[in-house]
């Protein structure tokens, strides 16, 4: 059973400074009741929506929330050519990719959309999160949204 858990992007102000952070699921929990159902009503102008926990992985075993910037890619693939008897005469290669993305929830699944093409083939995903295990988290969209601008 997938752990059911948030975390909130907070910009805090202190003497005319603002001091943005990642609130983890045990600080958002460590509120009064009427402050929580603050959080899940997006009622404070100072701190993100809510990102629910995908309950998924990267690579290096980081926990994969909504608003995360994933880089997916695909190795280059050798794919066969065989001759009439069923033997290998060459092969013929399918180019792979490295691309960013965001992770959403849409419908009723946590989803994984394209948002940047880096190298190889373009190939534009919107998919289940699940569709690939080749995805690793490179930051998120309220800390590193300059990840995501286009190349200039």
């Amino acid at each position: 059973m997938r752990e059911i858990k948030f975390r909130a992007y907070h910009t805090e102000k202190r003497d005319g400074q603002e001091f943005p952070r990642m609130m983890d699921w045990d600080e958002i929990l460590n509120n009064d009741e009427e402050e929580l159902a603050c959080y899940f009503r997006n009622e404070f102008s100072n701190v993100s929506p809510l990102m629910q926990y995908t309950g998924m992985k990267d690579k290096n075993g980081r926990e994969i929330y909504e608003g995360d910037i994933l880089r997916v890619w695909e190795e280059d693939e050798h794919v066969p050519n065989h001759d009439s008897g069923g033997g290998i005469i060459d092969f013929d290669i399918i180019e792979g990719f490295s691309q960013l993305g965001v992770v959403d929830f849409k419908g009723s699944w946590f989803t994984y959309e394209t948002k940047k093409h880096q190298k190889g083939r373009e190939v534009n995903i919107f998919a289940p999160l699940d569709f690939t295990n080749n995805f690793e988290i490179i930051g998120n969209i309220y800390e590193n949204p300059e990840l995501l601008e286009a190349a200039k």
